[in-house]
């Protein structure tokens, strides 16, 4: 039997060409550039630089700010996913049950996502400003608000407009999720089960597992990188540091600084962290979803 073969067309890796090769120079190329510098100490200016092997990485991490930026990434991380995946999915099962004027509903509350970071970041200085902001005048009737110099006030606002920022992304998602679940299968759960908080929790929930799990690597990047420009118009870091994330810190470290060295460690460092935690994420979490 003569076995046929195919000829392939360059067609294919013609189309592809101008993404691979805005990758390779935005993203790989700065990546490799990266991990070169975190092995040299460099002048401020750039005209000379020393081999100096891992001791920028040992600076790194005998850094009591380093461990201080990684645990406030860990705790800020961990509140804006869980709070913009809960928001969202509340939001998104109460306007699956609208019946009237869905689609004006459904457009409200994705409209945040048309904000750039830093236009929120922006926004959320006027609403905490302690002269005409109406959160801080409404913080300040329940306690003694202060987000510059308190670092909970400062977590709490920086909180907030991540959230808010983020939840009509996810809000997108799951009500894509929730109207692709037949309605023969939520007809069969409403005969089976009274209960809707019960249905929801054996029923929907499960079948929304691969949108959230998604969902959920989505938002821990997002708490990660994109948060650098709320962060930056909001706190800078303050109080004393205390709202630098990891991101943020390299900055700081490297254009502020201007210690390239160090936080080319740190970029590099924050590199490996979140290809672990993504791999952690899809090797054992990802085992439990059913597709």
């Amino acid at each position: 039997m003569n076995k046929r073969t195919f000829k392939h067309s360059a067609l294919p890796y013609f189309f592809i060409a101008p993404q691979l090769l805005i990758i390779a120079v935005f993203f790989v190329w700065p990546a490799l550039q990266s991990v070169n510098m975190s092995f040299y100490l460099q002048d401020p200016f750039g005209f000379s630089s020393t081999f100096v092997g891992l001791q920028n990485y040992i600076d790194v991490l005998k850094n009591p700010n380093y461990f201080k930026s990684f645990r406030f990434t860990l705790l800020f991380s961990a509140l804006v996913t869980f709070f913009s995946l809960a928001l969202a999915l509340l939001l998104a099962v109460k306007a699956d049950q609208v019946i009237r004027a869905k689609n004006s509903y459904n457009t409200l509350i994705i409209w945040p996502y048309a904000i750039a970071p830093a236009v929120a970041g922006l926004l959320a200085v006027f609403l905490f400003d302690s002269h005409v902001g109406p959160l801080y005048q409404l913080f300040n009737q329940m306690w003694h608000f202060d987000h510059k110099l308190d670092s909970f006030d400062a977590t709490l606002a920086l909180v907030l407009v991540s959230v808010w920022k983020q939840v009509s992304v996810n809000f997108v998602y799951f009500i894509a999720g929730l109207q692709g679940i037949p309605h023969s299968v939520k007809e069969a759960a409403a005969i089976d089960c009274k209960s809707r908080t019960k249905r929801f929790w054996t029923i929907t929930f499960p079948l929304l597992a691969p949108t959230t799990f998604f969902l959920l690597v989505i938002n821990i990047t997002y708490a990660f990188f994109e948060t650098f420009g709320i962060i930056d118009t909001l706190t800078r870091g303050r109080p004393s540091g205390e709202t630098s994330t990891l991101v943020y810190k390299i900055y700081q470290d490297g254009f502020l600084g201007a210690d390239l060295g160090g936080s080319s460690a740190q970029s590099v460092l924050l590199m490996v962290f979140v290809m672990l935690l993504t791999v952690v994420q899809f090797r054992f979490l990802e085992k439990k979803i059913h597709y």
